[in-house]
């Protein structure tokens, strides 16, 4: 049995003035229905910054009309005949990235068959403004329903709330895959770069993982006490202890750094690192490359890396581990019907950590 009735309808970004909180709520026409989709109900859809640099076209051109969001959880309404391990009434979030080739460009892709559709090159369909296989466009989650290849159609561990669960799916696996990847665990001391929607989840993971030590750096001391709440055991305010770098030189075995913008201060960041250690950039910024000197890293044989959003099997296995250790995203529930004033708020920092949309 399923519901093919379900109406379409969202939150639409026309044009860049839409990221001034000037989206529209209309229907839409999602992809073309296969036989592998699943129809979700969405119920929570988390706001994240890409949303807005989306909206307002920042990193490249916007296929407008738009409709963004790609943390959502809901409820499966509808199954394709061909659709395995999940039923009708299951409840279930999508992140991201809604479709990779899984080998029906050519036959086989190397990245799709071991787990990294997250690297697929040739078919990435993000959840909103992207383009399927057949030449249908995403739509996001700002929205009342969601259809997706129900390959990147995720269960939600019975014990993890919703509005929780949501964030989790592109600011939680965002940092959980380079933590776990690069070895965050018992004896690793951990850097976390930026305490906001992604930060809080890389210190709150960090922990999780077993991490012996945990640093927290922001520019100002503003979310000191936040930041040890979350689970930090140091928090250092770049831009207010003119020491800090020789206080905390050769004391990290891995950073990550969820920081978008160039202004970052990557070597001075560096050298925080123990030899042979990473420094692992999630953060996209709008404003440019970075840039640092290559003895920075030949010094102290360091690791400049990237690591981008969480592959379907890191997003389960994120699950399974913040209901198992009992993870609490900072979040803050917001009505659907509000989202333009939501991302306004966003934009200026307002949120602590997460702002989550409520149908």
């Amino acid at each position: 049995m399923s519901d093919s009735t379900s109406k379409f309808e969202g939150w639409i970004g026309l044009d860049q003035d839409s990221a001034k909180g000037q989206m529209v709520w209309r229907e839409f026409q999602p992809k073309a229905w296969e036989e592998t989709d699943v129809d979700i109900r969405i119920t929570h859809c988390g706001v994240c910054a890409s949303d807005l640099c989306v909206l307002r076209s920042g990193w490249r051109p916007t296929p407008y009309p738009c409709c963004v969001g790609h943390e959502i959880v809901g409820i499966i309404v509808r199954v394709g005949s061909q659709v395995k391990g999940l039923e009708i009434g299951d409840r279930v979030g999508v992140g991201p990235q809604s479709d990779s080739c899984r080998g029906r460009v050519d036959g086989h892709c190397v990245e799709c068959s071991t787990g990294n559709e997250k690297y697929c090159t040739k078919l990435w369909t993000g959840t909103y403004a992207g383009r399927y296989l057949d030449g249908s466009k995403s739509y996001g989650g700002y929205a009342s329903f969601n259809r997706v290849p129900s390959h990147f159609a995720i269960k939600i561990p019975d014990v993890i709330p919703s509005a929780a669960a949501a964030p989790m799916l592109c600011a939680g696996a965002t940092v959980y895959a380079p933590l776990k990847q690069y070895g965050c665990g018992p004896g690793k001391k951990i850097g976390i770069i930026g305490v906001g929607g992604l930060g809080h989840f890389g210190i709150l993971f960090a922990k999780a993982l077993g991490a012996d030590w945990i640093t927290a750096f922001s520019r100002k001391a503003s979310k000191r006490d936040d930041a040890l709440k979350l689970g930090a055991n140091v928090y250092v305010a770049t831009c207010e202890e003119p020491e800090w770098v020789a206080r905390h030189a050769n004391t990290l075995d891995l950073i990550i750094s969820t920081v978008s913008s160039n202004t970052l201060p990557i070597s001075d960041h560096l050298k925080v690192l123990k030899s042979n250690g990473a420094f692992v950039q999630v953060g996209n910024p709008e404003d440019g490359p970075f840039t640092f000197p290559a003895g920075a890293l030949i010094g102290m044989g360091l690791r400049f890396c990237g690591s981008k959003i969480g592959s379907p099997s890191e997003v389960r296995e994120m699950l399974a581990l913040a209901a198992a250790k009992n993870v609490q995203p900072w979040i803050e529930e917001r009505p659907m019907k509000a989202a333009n004033q939501v991302i306004l708020g966003m934009d200026q920092g307002e949120a602590r950590y997460r702002y989550v949309l409520v149908n």
